[in-house]
């Protein structure tokens, strides 16, 4: 049994130090290090040891397929070569200090699965770009600055279970393409700068379990579609411009929030009415 786990564990550790990713993508970790001042890292990289030793890369067949850099003090821009990590499927930047826009080069990583960039710095529009991305099933940008609208790609995300935009200062309006997102469990745009209605196709999004949208200047009635979201566990609608305000409801049993609903948008339906 001992020469059995002292055989796999040898194993173990040449997986390691022999794993061989390719220039390309060790040249982009290389680079990603440089623009965001590596040598400042909370758990910094030594580059001349093995990029399979490096904090927070995930290797599996040779090919990069992780990078989790979560609150290690990251400061600067993501540079273009990052788009090079071609096989990279989670990316988790969150709580950190990245600065500028989302490189174009980002959006050629088409395994991505999850893309979290939560609490940093990033600015301009969500490019539309995003929609290419149809491997996603996590999109968390929250506090950062993102202005714009969102983009109407984002309904190619049809495999999409998450999808928190909240705290930046995106306008317009929320987008009836978010309807096809069938398999959507959380939608949070709170804090943002939203305006117009609720749109009723987001009572097409049956797997819904958590509908954020507080702390906007959306207007107009809750649609009565939203009595269809049967999953539902916790609505927050309020700080709006909304007809009829609705406390926010968290965590509670869906039966709770169907009731709520239904008595809302009943009494908007006979308020209408008269």
């Amino acid at each position: 049994m001992k020469t059995l786990k002292l055989t796999t564990l040898c194993l173990f550790i040449s997986t390691i130090l022999f794993a061989n990713v390719s220039q390309i993508e060790k040249e982009a970790l290389i680079a990603l290090y440089n623009t965001t001042q590596g040598s400042q890292w909370n758990t910094s990289w030594d580059l001349n040891k093995p990029v399979a030793t490096w904090y927070g890369v995930t290797i599996q067949k040779d090919k990069v397929v992780g990078l989790n850099l979560h609150n290690n003090n990251l400061q600067g821009t993501l540079p273009q070569e990052i788009g090079n990590l071609t096989n990279l499927q989670n990316i988790n930047l969150g709580f950190n200090k990245i600065k500028g826009h989302l490189p174009k080069a980002f959006f050629n990583l088409k395994e991505l699965r999850s893309v979290k960039l939560f609490v940093n710095a990033f600015e301009g529009d969500i490019p539309s770009e995003i929609g290419q991305l149809t491997k996603l099933e996590v999109l968390e940008l929250f506090s950062n600055t993102f202005t714009g609208e969102i983009p109407t790609t984002i309904g190619n995300l049809t495999n999409l279970k998450t999808l928190v935009l909240g705290s930046n200062y995106l306008t317009g309006n929320i987008p009836t393409e978010i309807s096809l997102l069938a398999q959507l469990e959380t939608l949070s745009v709170i804090d943002n700068k939203l305006v117009g209605e609720i749109p009723a196709e987001l009572g097409n999004l049956i797997h819904l379990k958590e509908l954020v949208l507080a702390s906007n200047a959306l207007t107009g009635n809750l649609p009565v579609e939203l009595n269809k979201l049967t999953e539902l566990n916790t609505i927050m609608v309020s700080g709006n411009k909304l007809n009829k305000d609705m406390v926010s409801i968290i965590d509670r049993r869906p039966e709770d929030i169907q009731m709520k609903l239904q008595f809302i948008t009943d009494s908007a339906l006979a308020t209408e009415e008269d």
